[in-house]
């Protein structure tokens, strides 16, 4: 109880100084952001620190780290498919399609040859761990596109593309981790079959139906109880995190991918329900997102594989300094005529960097562990996501800031 204890006094200190500051930290303090400040607390806090905290004294540190990942993960996707715009994915059809096919397969490719060719670790291991890095984290990116600042300074076409872009390819990282999966855990002659029929058609395909049926059927009731004035306002912030948490639920005993259904829930809903109340909902869903942001930076911080960083020596950020670079930007540029939101190079350049890699990556690359055993890809995963925790985070100020000037003198 004592361990609980400065748990909560940790993470709900931090959690109302952020609060308290949030603005500052957007608008003044270019090089602190919240998830970095989340994981520097953790670091403190922990074994590696002035171990006050550690995840051991719990349970697996890393199945813990995979529960609320995937909790933090959902609550996120849940607030992205609750805030972008209605018709959305009909109107942007093409250039989401473009971004989420083929530049999710670069990301993974680029991704996982670099860890292979810099680490020299296994192929299908160096592929799992492009796997876990390939979605753009939907927590990193609502910490940039969200907020007054973000709102000032980046056009509404380029927060909606990276909003829509996180949300939905987080579960679309899905079918290239249980790829590299079943290639690292079933003989060669079933990879293909079984991946093909349990993770395409079931996992992913049944995941966006059940999402669907199930959003659908919440916001249909939602508009009905609205309408007979049986529903007030704060029961919106129930029904929003309610919803998050049945589906995830329930989808993960269905054995599918619990993300992805959160996220077509989640748009379904937002689709049905009363315009009044969805704003509303939207409101309350990102003061949710913002309470689980920190916790999951915090025990990031504390279950740092700090030894297994020191091992990979120089190769390790020669790889972090390469995957931050080549992963995404290239991929943009290249593609930037089939994206429409991004009319111009500065867009392109902007949305091309502010890919971030977080949760959902901590979230995969713990799953990871636990399916095949191989610690080496939460110790080079992990690795990445604070090289981008820094990158990312001490760049989005200054960045959001610069291109809101630039674009002011057109």
């Amino acid at each position: 109880m004592e361990a609980l204890n400065v748990g909560l006094t940790v993470i709900g200190g931090l959690a109302l100084v952020l609060g308290l500051f949030s603005g500052m930290l957007q608008s003044r303090v270019y090089v602190l952001s919240a998830p970095m400040a989340a994981t520097l607390v953790g670091v403190a806090v922990g074994p590696q620190g002035f171990d006050l905290l550690t995840l051991a004294r719990f349970g697996d540190p890393l199945a813990i780290l995979e529960q609320f990942a995937r909790f933090t993960v959902a609550i996120a996707v849940m607030s992205i498919a609750l805030r972008i715009p209605d018709d959305y994915f009909r109107r942007q059809a093409r250039s989401l399609g473009t971004i989420l096919v083929v530049g999710m397969t670069f990301m993974w490719l680029t991704s996982g040859l670099l860890t292979y060719l810099v680490l020299d670790l296994p192929l299908w291991v160096s592929l799992l761990v492009g796997a876990a890095v390939t979605p753009t984290d939907p927590v990193i990116a609502n910490t940039i596109v969200t907020g007054g600042t973000a709102a000032e300074n980046i056009p509404k076409t380029v927060r909606n593309f990276l909003s829509g872009e996180a949300g939905a390819n987080d579960g679309g990282a899905y079918p290239f981790v249980f790829l590299a999966i079943f290639a690292l855990s079933h003989p060669a002659e079933t990879v293909a079959v079984g991946w093909l029929t349990e993770t395409l058609l079931w996992e992913v395909a049944g995941a966006v139906v059940i999402g669907v049926l199930v959003g659908g059927v919440a916001g249909a009731v939602e508009r009905w109880t609205s309408e007979q004035e049986y529903l007030d306002d704060t029961s919106l912030l129930t029904v929003t995190v309610g919803l998050t948490f049945a589906v995830l639920g329930t989808v993960k005993l269905l054995g599918s991918d619990g993300i992805l259904a959160v996220f077509a829930a989640g748009y379904i809903y937002s689709v049905l329900v009363d315009p009044a109340d969805e704003i509303e909902g939207q409101r309350f869903q990102e003061v949710v997102n913002q309470l689980f942001t920190v916790p999951v930076f915090v025990l990031f911080g504390m279950a740092v594989p700090w030894a297994a960083w020191e091992s990979l020596g120089a190769s390790g950020l020669i790889l972090v300094v390469a995957v931050l670079l080549f992963r995404r930007l290239p991929m943009v540029f290249a593609l930037c005529r089939w994206l429409d939101p991004l009319d111009g190079r500065r867009n392109a350049a902007f949305v091309g960097w502010f890919g971030p890699i977080g949760v959902a990556a901590v979230f995969y690359a713990t799953l990871a562990v636990r399916h095949t055993g191989h610690r080496s890809v939460w110790d080079v995963t992990s690795l990445i996501v604070a090289g981008s925790i820094v990158a990312h985070g001490s760049t989005a100020t200054p960045l959001t800031l610069w291109f809101g000037d630039r674009n002011g003198e057109k």
